[in-house]
């Protein structure tokens, strides 16, 4: 049964509570489909590059990847920078 009212609250504590990344990884295959999980590991691969100061075109010519996508990542992570303030 898919319940499409499940708080996104459930899902985080769900993930914080594997205690090991095998089992993480074996919920995310089953949740997640590989473009999704591909997806997510790009974006973490730009949040990396950018807190170690990368220019965001330099971003996109590494991972080969449009710069709208890494300016895409660039405002998430400022967003997520001014909440934290």
């Amino acid at each position: 049964m898919i319940i499409k009212d499940c708080p996104k609250q459930e899902l985080f504590e769900k993930i914080v509570g594997f205690k090991d990344t095998e089992a993480l990884r074996l919920f995310l295959e089953k949740v997640l489909t590989p473009k999704e999980i591909e997806n997510m590991s790009m974006r973490l691969q730009i949040f990396q590059l950018l807190e170690q100061g990368m220019t965001q075109r330099a971003i996109a010519e590494k991972l080969k990847i449009g710069i709208a996508t890494v300016s895409r990542g660039a405002r998430e992570q400022k967003r997520e920078s001014s909440n934290n303030v």
